[in-house]
């Protein structure tokens, strides 16, 4: 990324997620009174004094814990300070001092990044009370009175990261990046997908189902092209769902379909479809986004010359409602068909954006239905006057008609297939719109 990057760290719930929202002016954090809500980095733009910085927000660190969880949101928080050009560390006033802080101040320090100390839960209007001043014991400066609820005490703080930001330099022009989110069921192998894209551990892996509680952005740049790839919790049913934290990981894993240009379906090749695949890819097919399905752990299963052709057919029937989206079969863990996975996120982008001349349309349409009639009923005929496509992403075509009721949905799926014969339109869903026109000729 060519903003700077500040990263908030500290042991696990001194409040650095509610920080962060207050800084960044909106909840994209998961704020919650448990320790270990937050797992992963989760990148947001935050802006301060005309200078504009990514700031990181990271799990909690616990130096000491073998936990599997605890050990890598460590290692998630050592990536962050590793990519950090500023480090803000948050501690607790309520709490004081603790040994935790004191070795994650070492740990710090010998980073040679610099670092902003922030005593958050400071909420009283006034002085600072005396263990305000226990934090000096830290060894990293002038520690700054913060309260993430209530906001007093950012500006300071603000201002102090903004005394160790890199130079302003020029900003490189924008190049067409690829929003992708990486969507499926828990556990399909989501985040060791994004992992082998990146080329490095960005997510947490763990072969337990639901790790990933937020949707988390890598930025890629590679022969392929540009990509902004979005990790998401996986998505699963929601009368499965008991707990707030799981229910608020899905309405961000929508948003996250929501700000992507392709969604990656992906499908566990072990486990075979599950109706929870069929949910997933009906948010992304809703939302109209270009949609590739992509069938992992392609490595692990137990196939012969046939076994793909089987797969792929049983799947085109599984996913019925949207055929026109690509299939591929990968391997996040050893690479397998990884460069033609990104070959058909550009493709499908492209597809997705594409704009048809209304001149063309009306060519198609001429032929379409001068080998298939439109239907009648009761001796009235639907006429298609013409046909025009007002927007793309997804393509959108609008038909103005005699009548809309006579445009029965058969012939409206006819027209389609046309259009994406002549067009390719692959890997896109397609919008209709009906306008009627009127028309009194009485055929």
């Amino acid at each position: 990324m060519s903003k700077p990057i500040v990263a908030v760290v500290g042991r696990p719930n001194v409040g650095k997620s509610t920080l962060f929202n207050k800084l960044i002016g909106k909840r994209l954090s998961i704020v919650k009174d448990t320790p270990g809500v937050t797992r992963d980095r989760i990148f947001a733009a935050c802006e301060w004094r005309g200078r504009t910085f990514m700031l990181a927000d990271t799990g909690g660190i616990e130096p000491h814990s073998d936990d599997i969880i605890l050990s890598q949101m460590r290692k998630q928080a050592q990536l962050a300070i590793d990519q950090a050009d500023v480090i803000v560390l948050v501690t607790d006033l309520q709490a004081g001092v603790t040994a935790n802080d004191a070795d994650v101040a070492t740990m710090l320090q010998k980073s040679g990044k610099p670092v902003v100390l922030c005593v958050n839960k400071c909420d009283r209007v006034g002085a600072a009370p005396p263990e305000f001043y226990e934090f000096y014991n830290l060894g990293l400066g002038d520690p700054i009175a913060v309260s993430s609820i209530h906001g007093t005490g950012t500006g300071d703080l603000l201002d102090a990261v903004f005394e160790y930001l890199p130079p302003d330099v020029e900003p490189d022009e924008d190049d067409d990046c690829i929003k992708v989110a990486v969507i499926g069921k828990p556990n399909a192998g989501k985040s060791s997908l994004i992992n082998a894209l990146a080329g490095e551990e960005r997510s947490i892996v763990s072969n337990i189902a639901g790790t990933t509680r937020d949707a988390i952005d890598t930025e890629i740049r590679n022969k392929h092209g540009h990509f902004l790839l979005i990790d998401t919790a996986g998505l699963r049913r929601r009368s499965k769902v008991d707990d707030d934290i799981e229910k608020y990981s899905i309405l961000r894993a929508e948003m996250a379909v929501e700000r992507a240009d392709v969604c990656v379906i992906l499908i566990d090749g072990v486990e075979g479809f599950t109706e929870q695949d069929s949910k997933v890819a009906g948010i992304a097919h809703e939302k109209g986004k270009a949609c590739i399905i992509a069938v992992n752990k392609w490595d692990a299963v137990e196939k012969d010359d046939k076994t793909m052709v089987k797969v792929r057919k049983k799947l085109e029937n599984d996913f019925s409602f949207m055929a026109y989206a690509p299939f591929v079969f990968i391997s996040a863990k050893t690479g397998q068909r990884l460069d033609r996975l990104l070959e058909l996120i550009t493709y499908v982008n492209g597809q997705h954006a594409m704009r048809v001349s209304t001149g063309m349309l009306n060519d198609v349409l001429a032929m379409a239905t001068t080998r298939v009639q439109p239907p009648t009923d009761r001796g009235r005929r639907l006429k298609i006057y013409y046909v025009t496509q007002p927007s793309t992403c997804p393509p959108t075509f609008v038909f103005f008609v005699n009548r809309a009721d006579l445009f029965h949905f058969s012939y409206q799926r006819y027209l389609e297939n046309q259009l994406r014969e002549t067009f390719g339109l692959e890997g896109t869903p397609v919008r209709f719109i009906i306008r009627e026109r009127g028309d009194n000729s009485g055929k």
